[in-house]
């Protein structure tokens, strides 16, 4: 069942309230977890069971994704506003720099969040910003294509779609390597996220000028890539390693660029073992 946390951010005198639907299950250090644009919390959910034996897991909604409302107007969706939003998110919880794990999107900003010491750990799963401008390109006319799609399909027809293995696939198979592991219920749920996400074209307007191009000295992360990632090609994580050559980086065998369902027990032991 998600909770909803209520916050203000901004400085000096002026002052936004935020809110962030959440789920937190689990004991042990903390853990956050960030999904990627378009998508929602429940993108963790093959993974949360296992994580949950060891941490505290909380996995958020973004602002203007799943059903955490956008942010307030005149917030940008950039990381500099995101960033901080996260960090009153986690006080707001009485957290105290979680473990961060992210995926796409949510890698970004947990690298950022690493990278201003928020958190204790990164795990990053092919995350944004180790692009070319043609790879970025190419990123965003796809997500634009699945969004447009997503959107022209009426309710009936994506529950129709999610019935069979075949329909998941076409749903799906741009961030799935093995579409046909999630159930009709979960892709009917990110489908209908995907359509109604308010914060989607704000995020890709400010994410044509990201580029991740900052070490992250003096913590544990790890940047790992599915080996059949078809939205983020895994070369980029050969960029990042460059960038941050501290980090492990860690191949994903058989997984697309949302790993999670692909392969959880791959994908939690990763985690886990970043944030020992």
């Amino acid at each position: 069942m998600a909770t909803t946390a209520s916050f203000t951010v901004g400085s000096g005198g002026e002052r936004h309230s935020v809110s962030m639907a959440y789920e937190r299950t689990g004991s042990g250090e903390p853990l956050l977890l960030l999904h990627g644009i378009g998508h929602h919390r429940q993108a963790w959910d093959p993974v949360v069971r296992i994580l949950a034996a060891e941490r505290d897991v909380i996995a958020v909604d973004l602002p203007g994704f799943g059903t955490s409302p956008g942010l307030p107007d005149g917030l940008p969706y950039d990381l500099a506003t995101v960033v901080p939003v996260l960090g009153a998110f986690c006080e707001e919880l009485g957290v105290r720099r979680p473990h961060v794990a992210g995926n796409s999107l949510g890698g970004l900003l947990a690298l950022e969040l690493g990278r201003r010491k928020l958190v204790r750990s990164v795990t990053a799963l092919s995350p944004a910003g180790f692009w070319t401008p043609g790879e970025r390109r190419y990123a965003f006319a796809t997500l634009r294509a699945m969004r447009r799609g997503a959107l022209s399909m009426p309710p009936s027809l994506i529950e129709r779609l999610s019935a069979g293995a075949a329909g998941r696939a076409a749903l799906t198979s741009t961030i799935y390597a093995r579409p046909g592991r999630r159930s009709p219920e979960a892709v009917v749920a990110e489908t209908f996220a995907l359509r109604e996400a308010t914060g989607f074209h704000q995020t890709l307007a400010v994410g044509r000028s990201v580029d991740f191009t900052d070490d992250v000295p003096g913590l544990p992360v790890t940047i790992a890539w599915g080996s059949q990632d078809r939205l983020l090609l895994r070369r980029q994580g050969i960029r990042a390693k460059h960038i941050i050559p501290g980090a492990r980086l860690v191949r994903l065998p058989g997984c697309g660029h949302v790993p999670m369902n692909d392969d959880p027990a791959a994908v939690a032991r990763v985690i886990l073992d970043t944030s020992r």
